[in-house]
């Protein structure tokens, strides 16, 4: 799935997968996408460990670029995100996130993402469901109360 578009876009006002140190890759397969991560202070947890949430924040920004790359013109946000973290990775070894969809329907979309580590092994498996939505054009924005 080419989303080298998608990333040049949201890369002008992006902030959680920058602030975590996020990249995204296209990949040839039409409902596959990649990111990786190096696990470092933006991501780990005291200990040194990458943080389960920092896992979870990759998988669910994986598969939002995803879904925006299925349906130009539209917002695709997470409405659930649910993973199992097999096992510990320490900080200075790089994590990828391989996403692929699972269900493509008219707003749902599932993907199963898996994340491994340098050596291949995995380190958390995440589905993600995202809400897919088309942008409400020229409707004034709500005054803080």
């Amino acid at each position: 799935m080419n989303i080298d578009e998608i990333v040049k876009r949201i890369s002008k006002t992006d902030g959680l997968s920058k602030t975590l140190g996020m990249k995204f890759i296209s990949t040839p397969e039409p409902d596959t996408i990649m990111a990786t991560m190096k696990v470092d202070e933006r991501n780990r947890q005291p200990f040194g460990f990458l943080s389960g949430g920092a896992s979870l924040a990759l998988a669910e920004n994986v598969a939002g670029i995803g879904s925006l790359a299925l349906c130009p013109g539209r917002i695709a946000v997470g409405i659930n995100v649910s993973g199992t973290h097999v096992i510990a990775v320490s900080e200075g070894d790089t994590v990828t996130a391989y996403a692929k969809l699972v269900h493509k329907g008219r707003v749902l979309h599932t993907w199963q993402v898996d994340i491994r580590n340098s050596q291949g092994e995995t380190v958390c498996t995440v589905q993600v469901t995202n809400y897919v939505i088309t942008p409400k054009k020229d409707q004034p924005k709500k005054q803080a109360e």
